[in-house]
């Protein structure tokens, strides 16, 4: 008889549990260079850290949050900074090693 395999959706947010973890993982998209990627891995920091604390802290309604901080959402830069403040990151810029083009 065969055995039944079960499967269980992986949610990224339940693996981000400190502020390291958190800043690594925005870190990590950011170099893909991938809007929907980063937008989607801002959405799994906020939803790890609570969407309805971030997003009143932020100033923005938890639906619309939820909507633009995901793979297919498309979040203002306003609202990316917003937001990365209510989280409690900073973004900085530093210079590209090598080639600058994506």
């Amino acid at each position: 008889m065969a055995r039944r395999t079960t499967t269980q959706p992986w949610d990224a947010a339940d693996h981000l549990k400190t502020e390291e973890d958190m800043v690594a993982y925005l870190d990590a998209a950011l170099e893909e260079f991938d809007l929907g990627l980063i937008a989607a891995a801002l959405g799994d920091i906020a939803r790890a850290k609570g969407m309805t604390n971030v997003a009143a802290d932020a100033g923005l309604g938890r639906e619309s949050l939820y909507k633009s901080l995901s793979v297919e959402g498309n979040p203002a830069f306003d609202t990316v900074l917003k937001v990365t403040r209510a989280l409690g990151i900073r973004l900085r810029a530093t210079p590209l090693a090598g080639d600058p083009s994506p």
